[in-house]
């Protein structure tokens, strides 16, 4: 990897043998299968080089697994294969998203499998859109608040792409993460207080077991010649803005083609108890620093303007109904290169992808790298079984999605991007240690 890594010796210590030495040979083909897999497999001799390829290949699995067309019961539809019809809805968009889960007064959500009911505070005419089979859209940011929080602990802000629009953000679990949440009530912040640990399920491969998993998909508004290139994976959704006081920001919905531009996959599983971390992105996202810019354009970067700086937020007011003209729109730069093995695993599924269909939408996502404990904790039990190393030493130290950590990229620790290191932070509304997710801060 080209960012800084623990050293070799930390990927063969006895804690992380332990870890691998039960899993059976890794494939490095692209085999296609609707199958998310349970855990990594790796096989000896270990290597940090080794063993990231075999979770690079873990998330490229997992990434054609949850993009599989689905059943309306969310179940993938062996009959078909991602892109074959050039585009198709996925596994992983029938997931339950963050805002039907918990819901105002801290009150229960619908159990699983149940049909969609919009949120009761929305307008009328947009629980009629959204009851069409549209998504909805409300964040602009990883988090909620990020336009009416007047202070964030991080250097952050909206991203806005070169047509003026702002990208919205959306948070899904998969039905182990959402029993778990569901079971212990975790919804509910009175609830909360009387949890003692949070513990989410891991993933098992002798069990045949999915554990808990997470995506977050960062997505951008679509125009008429964006839509017609069929690089995106595209869905119609309400864009539904909240009324603010603080800054003033009217309330307003519309319904618009977006495309998926981000996408973290997070998956705890028995090797790694401190959840494995993918995370991909269209390729047309933005150049990468240092080595020029190939495309003919990008999502989030002006080759007009390559004095402009990069990776810094649009100064305020923020305001997601407005198109913002091109002085607003940050010019944004991949600081961290993709490494050549993670390139050529790329070229490998991308190949296989247009296999299946020479106008699969899916041949234009890329893996930017994958991040795992090299020493996981004993068991599933993160804070009881590794209470004096909680991240697990993750390998590689740094890792950044250019849509979804758009402004902390880099090396600088403490500061740079690292999912396992920022998420170990993550707390419950009671400030219990909540197992690497924000996402229960949200109970009411």
């Amino acid at each position: 990897m080209s960012c800084d890594q623990p050293s070799q010796s930390a990927s063969t210590s006895s804690d992380s043998k332990k870890a691998t030495t039960i899993q059976s040979a890794s494939s490095k083909t692209a085999a296609l299968s609707s199958t998310i897999p349970a855990d990594v497999k790796a096989s000896p001799p270990f290597s940090l080089e080794s063993l990231q390829g075999d979770f690079d290949q873990l998330s490229w699995q997992t990434f054609v697994a949850i993009n599989w067309p689905a059943h309306a019961n969310g179940l993938p539809d062996e009959s078909k294969k991602p892109g074959q019809a050039k585009d198709n809805n996925t596994v992983w968009e029938t997931w339950r998203e963050s805002s039907s889960i918990f819901l105002a007064g801290g009150i229960a959500p619908a159990p699983w499998g149940s049909s969609f009911e919009p949120p009761s505070s929305l307008p009328q005419e947009c629980k009629d859109l959204l009851r069409s089979g549209n998504r909805l859209l409300t964040q602009v940011g990883k988090t909620p608040g990020i336009l009416t929080e007047a202070t964030q602990p991080f250097n952050t802000g909206p991203l806005i792409d070169q047509n003026g629009r702002y990208a919205h953000f959306e948070i899904l679990v998969n039905q182990s993460m959402f029993q778990t949440i569901f079971n212990q009530k975790l919804y509910s912040k009175k609830a909360q207080e009387e949890v003692k640990s949070v513990v989410f399920e891991c993933g098992d491969s002798k069990e045949a077991k999915i554990g808990a998993i997470m995506v977050k998909a960062a997505w951008k508004h679509l125009s008429l010649s964006e839509i017609e290139g069929g690089r995106f994976h595209a869905v119609k959704a309400v864009i539904y803005t909240p009324p603010s006081q603080e800054p003033l920001i009217e309330e307003k919905w519309e319904v618009a083609t977006v495309g998926l531009v981000g996408l973290h996959i997070v998956h705890k599983t028995k090797s790694s108890p401190q959840w494995i971390w993918s995370t991909f992105e269209q390729v047309d996202n933005c150049p990468t620093d240092g080595q020029g810019t190939p495309h003919t354009s990008y999502n989030f970067y002006n080759k007009n303007q390559p004095a402009a700086a990069i990776n810094t937020p649009p100064k305020r007011p923020w305001n997601p109904n407005k198109i913002e003209p091109e002085d607003r729109r940050p010019q944004i730069v991949r600081m961290l290169p993709i490494d050549a093995a993670t390139q050529k695993l790329n070229a490998s599924w991308q190949a296989k992808m247009r296999e299946i269909n020479p106008e699969s939408v899916w041949q234009y996502y890329e893996l930017v790298s994958t991040q795992w404990p090299t020493q996981p904790a004993k068991d599933c039990d993160v804070e009881a079984s590794a209470p004096t190393n909680m991240s697990g030493t993750p390998a590689p130290q740094f890792l950044g999605n250019t849509t979804l950590e758009s402004y902390i990229q880099g090396k600088v620790p403490n500061v740079s991007s690292s999912c396992i290191e920022c998420h170990l932070n993550a707390v419950t509304t009671s400030s219990t240690f909540s197992d690497f997710t924000y996402l229960l801060q949200r109970a009411q």
